[in-house]
């Protein structure tokens, strides 16, 4: 693959990302990314996410078998993990923590051209002053190199939403409260008749 790599996230798999973040405010949250390489411009097309953890965010078990159970699940699917979603636990936090690389780091060793999106959350308190279409995300790859580097810093953007209008959905949705409804794997592990798939979310 030469050149830039650039990624397309669909409309719910984004959403679903910020929802998860948005229930969970006062902690770290983290989810991963599904999809494939498509067409000749070999675009990472992000079909969909799964919300991971709010509680135990860091530990190693928890992580193991969740990523089991979605790489199984999606495989029949024709869909990988192609990357790695982290919300900072400090609102004014916009680094890229230990936990965050070390999870990136274990996906990208599997697909090494994996992508790791951060939450702004200055892009996304702003988004109902702002109606940009823009992700409330950056994104960061290790195309080249040992270390995970924030893309598109020249100005140029390597991530995309693929429906234009998700921020107006995204917006709706934050003001009819539909965070309350987002199932992540803390939850199912605590309640298994919780759907970590989130099959009813945009129902």
């Amino acid at each position: 693959m030469g050149g830039d790599l650039r990624f397309e996230i669909s409309q719910n798999a984004y959403i679903k990302l910020v929802l998860h973040a948005l229930k969970h405010r006062s902690s770290a949250v983290n989810g991963v990314l599904l999809g494939r390489i498509s067409g000749p411009n070999d675009v990472i097309e992000i079909s969909d996410s799964v919300p991971l953890f709010h509680s135990s965010i860091g530990l190693l078990p928890q992580l193991e078998i969740s990523l089991l159970l979605i790489e199984e699940y999606y495989a029949a699917k024709g869909l990988n993990i192609v990357g790695y979603f982290h919300a900072n636990e400090r609102f004014d936090d916009y680094e890229v923590g230990g936990v965050a690389k070390n999870i990136g780091d274990h996906i990208s060793r599997f697909f090494p051209h994996a992508a790791l999106l951060l939450l702004d959350h200055r892009k996304l308190e702003a988004l109902p002053k702002r109606k940009d279409r823009s992700p409330v995300m950056e994104l960061y790859t290790k195309e080249t190199s040992k270390n995970w580097k924030l893309a598109g810093s020249d100005g140029s953007s390597q991530l995309m939403i693929k429906e234009p209008s998700a921020n107006v959905v995204l917006l709706d949705f934050i003001s009819s409260e539909k965070w309350q409804d987002v199932v992540d794997f803390d939850d199912h592990l605590d309640d298994i008749s919780k759907d970590w798939l989130n099959p009813d979310l945009f129902k």
